[in-house]
């Protein structure tokens, strides 16, 4: 994916989709999948993109991993929501007009329920959609490839995380360059 980075992260936002307990534990190598989207977050802060997150039924599901608050930062926005898709959760509508969001970089459980709603949704209301490949999952793995194969056909872009951010970097004279790059060493 060629990216424009002239105030690309002015108009992106990642969303962490449901990460909650009840849906993690059913989820083969959680501790892996924790640590790819903590890394999406991180260098999400790092590039000054938005963070938001939704949780489903969370006063009968649980709350956020709280591991995945602590990397998005002081402030960030948690929005409970009943629909599968969160773009047709009010708040979340309001969050992403309010903000002039024109591109989301989804991450979160389960690809296909609310990951494959909140894509579709997204790309018919004209938001362009990015899915992190590595930071996306389900319980059935059979299951994630047919979505991800779908999406590839319908506009989606799905790609590994770390293959976007050094798209938004463009090169080793970005002035984040050196703090993403240390990032990075952490995580791989």
């Amino acid at each position: 994916m060629q990216m424009d980075n002239s105030n690309i992260t002015d108009r992106l936002a990642l969303l962490v989709l449901d990460m909650q307990p009840t849906f993690m534990n059913a989820i083969q190598w959680q501790t892996d999948y924790v640590r790819r989207i903590t890394f999406a977050i991180t260098a999400a802060r790092i590039f000054g993109i938005r963070i938001f997150f939704t949780e489903q039924v969370p006063e009968k599901l649980g709350h956020t991993d709280p591991s995945l608050l602590t990397a998005a930062g002081e402030g960030v926005e948690v929005f409970a929501k009943t629909a599968f898709s969160a773009l047709r959760d009010d708040r979340v509508a309001e969050y992403i007009e309010k903000n002039n969001i024109e591109h989301l970089l989804v991450t979160g459980i389960e690809v296909p329920i609310c990951v494959y709603q909140t894509c579709t949704d997204a790309l018919a209301q004209d938001i362009d959609v990015t899915l992190l490949t590595d930071c996306v999952a389900g319980r059935r793995a059979e299951d994630c490839n047919s979505v991800v194969d779908t999406f590839r056909s319908t506009g989606i872009h799905c790609m590994p995380a770390e293959t976007i951010f050094y798209s938004i970097l463009g090169n080793t004279t970005h002035p984040l360059f050196k703090n993403f790059t240390k990032e990075v060493k952490k995580f791989f």
